[in-house]
């Protein structure tokens, strides 16, 4: 039996709670893999973990601090709508820090045959020793994979995603961009500790180039659809058969220019999970069907993706 939510509640408690499950997994890459080795990465998270790295002054502690002030300016600019989910993030984040951080240095503390080393000042084990890159590379793949899943759902980590965003509102720069640039600057950054080096400086970078990689390959996957144009004389029996499964069906008039005989042709939007579905009523229906499948870059709307540009005041104003 599958669990179907519905409705805007059921919406959101499904983005929350996929939203908590990424956050698990981005905190276990960045305690387990990335702050034993000492490596930086970008982000609030790389900011706190390069005062940690110079000070011990607690991760959690560097970003829930920061985050609040830049949440207090978030509210002001970009309004409440834009907050709620990023302060869940937020708080649920910094206890996760905390908890995995506590959980891995009881464990290396109470079974000290487990691990061949401890970072002393951290006191979190070396889960993978001797081997800072598939430390680099673990971490990488799974905040790449946390963050996704956190942007799938429609959430932020806060941090450097505020400023992006109350940057991007006043001038004319992408996201990308400013990603780009904040955090190449964060983990250059990591070479004035006293620790750094050139080679943590390159682990630094590699962890950047394939969290990105896994981030982009989560979103794109989680939202990519089809468009399907299927010509077929039982056009009327398919697109009912497409219809039980809740999908639309728009029917086109259309004209053979060989025949010149009017035929109908239907057009169908779907997620790429439903395409066997939909292949499986053509074949049943009608084997003789002529069907082009091609993938669409976005569809939004009921039942697909929810457009999060904000309309223009100005707009607004000249529709009332």
């Amino acid at each position: 039996m599958t669990l179907q939510f519905r409705g805007t509640l059921g919406q959101d408690i499904r983005d929350y709670l996929v939203i908590t499950f990424g956050l698990f997994l981005y905190a276990i890459g960045f305690t387990c893999f990335q702050l034993p080795y000492e490596l930086a990465t970008g982000g609030l998270s790389g900011i706190a973990a390069i005062i940690f790295y110079g000070t011990g002054f607690p991760v959690q502690y560097t970003f829930f601090l920061v985050n609040i002030l830049l949440l207090i300016i978030a509210v002001k600019v970009l309004g409440w709508r834009f907050c709620v989910k990023t302060i869940f993030a937020v708080f649920m984040l910094t206890f996760i820090l905390g908890l995995t951080q506590d959980f891995m240095r009881d464990l290396a503390a109470n079974n000290p045959d487990m691990f061949v080393s401890v970072n002393p000042k951290s006191h979190l084990p070396h889960v993978v020793y001797n081997n800072p890159f598939m430390s680099c590379l673990l971490a990488a793949v799974l905040e790449g994979l946390g963050i996704g899943m956190v942007f799938v759902s429609n959430g932020s980590t806060g941090g450097t995603d505020i400023i992006n965003a109350i940057i991007n509102k006043y001038k004319d720069v992408t996201l990308g961009q400013m990603n780009i640039v904040i955090d190449f600057l964060i983990v250059t950054s990591s070479l004035l500790l006293p620790q750094s080096s050139i080679e943590k400086l390159l682990y630094g970078y590699c962890t950047l180039v394939i969290t990105g990689l896994l981030l982009d390959f989560v979103v794109d996957r989680a939202r990519q659809s089809v468009q399907f144009l299927i010509f077929s004389r039982h056009y009327d029996e398919i697109a009912a058969e497409i219809n039980k499964t809740h999908r639309g069906v728009t029917v086109l008039d259309a004209q053979g220019w060989y025949t010149k005989e009017e035929r109908k042709v239907l057009v169908v939007l779907a997620k790429k999970s439903e395409s066997t579905t939909i292949f499986r009523i053509i074949q049943n229906v009608d084997p003789a069907a002529f069907v082009s499948q091609s993938k669409v870059i976005g569809v939004y709307g009921e039942g697909f993706d929810r457009i999060k540009v904000k309309a223009d005041k100005k707009d607004k104003a000249v529709h009332a």
